[in-house]
């Protein structure tokens, strides 16, 4: 006769359970090994590390010294190296603006600009003997320098720090702007680009307001490997430091023209 006391009721339930049948050896061993927790889900593509920044540095750069050496092998035509700056800027656009990882577009930036580079640099070279090499080497310089200074936790990249040097640059750029316009009515425009103690200082911003991006540029690498970027995003890395360093290297040529004689 079946109880009606819910408490023997649910004893029977219970005794049911225990009494299902003995599991064989092989399940005992197969429950055994399984795991008790789900596995962490993998990302469905690599990080990017370290060691993929450097490698793609050294294939920007590398494309931007080939395209350098070949206009200042054929002494190119300064035509043909305006036009290489006019399609290096609008290729150094659309990467910077759409944060482009694509390895063509990067590429082919370097390429016109070191077009464009190897051309400038043969004119400096041709006013001031010697004038290149002195520029390649203040550009490393500057380059370890701020390295160093990243490496050593001396100058800390903030939110604040961020957006000062990224005010800095957009006005940097307006009145470089500005001071074009009015070259054209006058000749020599604000005198920022002369020979002259305006000219020297504002060559020296530019060459400081360059090593404040490198920093921002060390800071975008480690952020990415930090946080797990996919592998991809090591080309943009691979930009902008590329893009800094010519920013580095024209200003200091410029910087070092004024102090070196031209016979």
């Amino acid at each position: 006769m079946e109880s009606k006391n819910p408490v023997f009721s649910r004893t029977r339930q219970q005794s049911a359970g225990w009494g299902a049948p003995t599991p064989t050896p092989a399940q005992l061993q197969d429950m055994y090994e399984s795991p008790s927790y789900a596995p962490p889900a993998r990302p469905a593509f690599r990080t990017m590390t370290l060691d993929d920044v450097v490698v793609r540095g050294f294939m920007t750069l590398g494309t931007l010294v080939v395209g350098a050496a070949a206009a200042w092998y054929f002494n190119v035509p300064t035509g043909v190296a305006v036009g290489a700056a006019i399609v290096a800027l609008v290729l150094g656009l659309v990467a910077s603006f759409k944060q482009s990882t694509n390895p063509a577009l990067i590429l082919s930036y370097a390429l016109f600009e070191g077009v464009f580079l190897g051309a400038i640099s043969r004119v400096f070279e041709g006013y001031f003997p010697g004038i290149v090499i002195s520029a390649v080497l203040g550009t490393a310089l500057a380059f370890g320098a701020v390295l160093t200074v990243y490496a050593l936790r001396i100058v800390r990249v903030t939110s604040k720090l961020v957006k000062y040097v990224v005010a800095a640059g957009v006005a940097a750029l307006g009145l470089m702007l500005v001071n074009w316009l009015i070259v054209i009515f006058n000749g020599t425009g604000l005198g920022l680009r002369t020979d002259s103690p305006i000219g020297w200082v504002f060559s020296i911003a530019m060459i400081l307001l360059g090593c404040f991006f490198l920093l921002l540029d060390f800071d975008a690498v480690e952020q990415g490997v930090r946080q797990g970027a996919p592998e991809k995003f090591a080309w943009q890395c691979a930009f902008g430091l590329t893009l800094t360093l010519v920013w580095i290297y024209l200003e200091v040529l410029r910087f070092i023209s004024y102090f070196t004689n031209s016979d």
